[in-house]
């Protein structure tokens, strides 16, 4: 693989970085605020988000992350990685550039996946205006690291009095992401409950404000519940037309699957920008402050935290590119041991430096008033979103052990 971004990509990168210091990291601060404030039921963004959004999309940084021409910029996954570390070093610049999830990857299967009908009345408004979605998965009582075993039931009413089928849908939902303020979600649910466990399930878009669709509460992440947060939802008889079946019946798992894959590769880049962010503050940090008779800089362990850290960002950066360039040239399935890793790699470095960062800094570090803390917290996130380390180190295993399984001979 060639390292060496393209010419196009190269000007990206620099008009992002342009981009994110010079509007973004001013009202940083302010921006996050608001959010927590603003954010509710029909105001999906902030008036200084939405702002930053319209300058974002009249200069052309918009829609970046699809790879097709006809809905975003036509980019590898390997070149929109690069874009996503720049974008990671703010909190808030997903959002600008209309590249934040979950919206990413419901937009991602609404493109591959969606009718004419759905693109029309849920993708286009999401592509173009100041729009949010919400993705429903996970279960209170259930393992949301193994979506083949959730419970709750999407079943077919071709009885309904409105001349056509319908889902009818039930369950309880705990960190449906981005409830709050969003217009869709996307649900997985239960269709063919006697079917293989990998074909149980299917994926519906449902309107948010049907009735039966009811947010319950948000659910406190590390003491935050603010903003689009992550809601516990319940689907009381909810009821959609036969035609919201997003996808082929059954298809679910796979159609999540292959959400998540490309969502991985952004994850990842982001905790690496959020990272180089953090050792960049916590080098300027070292230089800055003195304590028993030298700077911080002066000190071995110190210097143990930044050699550590440069060496860990690095490799952590390579090792997603080469994930993003083989399910470019290989395919998402080939590249399915790539991604599990990176996933366990990033996010456990992200914390890593971060932490160091915080160390570094002392009591400030612990505080608000630096966004190493946010930062933290966000990133601590990341170990758990997208499938555990535990699960994701599980299938790393067992596909390295399955390629020295002694085999069985075969007769002649």
């Amino acid at each position: 693989m060639d390292f060496a971004p393209s010419d196009r990509v190269s000007e990206l990168r620099e008009r992002i970085r342009a981009f994110t210091s010079e509007h973004v990291m001013p009202v940083e601060q302010e921006a996050v605020r608001a959010l927590d404030e603003e954010v509710r039921p029909g105001v999906p963004y902030p008036e200084l988000i939405v702002g930053l959004r319209e300058r974002a999309k009249a200069e052309g940084l918009w829609n970046l992350f699809l790879p097709d021409e006809e809905h975003g910029a036509g980019l590898t996954n390997w070149e929109y990685g690069m874009l996503c570390e720049d974008m990671g070093r703010s909190p808030v610049a997903p959002m600008v550039f209309n590249c934040s999830a979950p919206d990413t990857g419901n937009m991602e299967i609404l493109a591959e996946y969606g009718t004419p009908e759905m693109k029309q009345r849920w993708l286009e408004p999401l592509l173009n205006y100041h729009v949010r979605s919400c993705f429903s998965m996970t279960e209170p009582d259930t393992a949301g690291s193994d979506p083949t075993g959730l419970a709750a039931r999407a079943d077919l009413d071709t009885r309904s009095d409105t001349g056509g089928g319908e889902w009818v849908i039930n369950g309880r939902k705990w960190f449906t992401s981005g409830y709050n303020g969003a217009e869709l979600a996307i649900v997985m649910a239960v269709t063919d409950p006697d079917a293989a466990p990998h074909k149980r399930a299917s994926m519906i878009c449902v309107p948010v404000g049907t009735p039966g669709f009811t947010g319950v509460r948000p659910v406190s992440v590390m003491g935050h519940d603010g903003g689009p947060g992550h809601w516990e939802v319940t689907y009381e008889d909810v009821r959609v037309p036969e035609d919201h079946l997003l996808g082929p019946r059954g298809e679910g798992f796979s159609i999540a699957q292959a959400r998540l894959g490309p969502g991985r590769i952004h994850h990842c880049m982001r905790a690496i920008g959020s990272a180089e962010r953090a050792f960049e503050m916590m080098c300027e940090r070292a230089h800055a402050r003195e304590a028993f008779g030298g700077k911080l800089a002066e000190k071995q362990f110190v210097q143990d935290f930044i050699a550590k850290s440069r060496i860990e960002i690095d490799g952590a950066r390579l090792m997603v590119l080469h994930a993003a360039w083989k399910m470019d040239t290989e395919g998402k399935r080939a590249a399915r041991q790539e991604i599990s890793m990176i996933k366990v790699v990033a996010a456990q470095m992200h914390q890593d430096v971060c932490d160091r960062a915080m160390q570094v800094h002392g009591a400030l570090g612990m505080s608000d008033d630096t966004p190493l803390a946010l930062m933290w917290r966000q990133g601590r996130w990341l170990r758990i979103a997208d499938g555990p380390d535990e699960v994701h180190k599980m299938v790393i295993a067992l596909r390295e052990l399955n390629r020295f399984k002694p085999r069985e001979p075969v007769e002649a």
